[in-house]
């Protein structure tokens, strides 16, 4: 395959409690040279705090929020809400994947329709679908 490099990412973000699918998503992109930097927080908490010291930062914003559903305490629903009252830099260049294991219909249902949603990928992150992502401009 060959990479466009004017395509590859300066910086994504994975979200999720699960160490395993941490490592195995940050492999699967540092592989195809999705993005060239990848940072991992394994709760939402974490993740809202890293976007609330570089809310002002774009170098180091994430162009894309890879956000699984099910996590304790600030799980994907809770950081959508507290991801809409950031300023528009944060919500104009954060777009969000959601990234999760989960069947339940109701759930995806309700995620899906969050503005701030662009897509929902089936956990384990593939290189057809960072493909995909990477064809579709976002």
């Amino acid at each position: 395959m060959v990479i466009d490099t004017a395509k590859v990412l300066e910086l994504v973000m994975l979200v999720d409690d699960n160490d395993t699918d941490n490592f195995i998503s940050k492999r699967i992109i540092e592989i195809t040279k999705f993005a060239k930097r990848v940072e991992v927080k394994s709760s939402g908490k974490g993740a809202l705090d890293y976007l609330r010291e570089f809310q002002n930062d774009a170098d180091n914003l994430p162009s894309i929020i890879f956000l699984d559903i099910n996590m304790p305490i600030v799980d994907g629903f809770v950081f959508l809400y507290e991801f809409e009252k950031f300023g528009e830099l944060v919500r104009n260049k954060c777009k969000v994947i959601i990234l999760s294991s989960s069947d339940n219909k109701r759930d995806i249902d309700k995620i899906v329709n969050n503005d701030f949603v662009i897509k929902f990928i089936t956990k384990p992150l593939t290189e057809v679908a960072l493909d995909e992502i990477r064809l579709s401009n976002i």
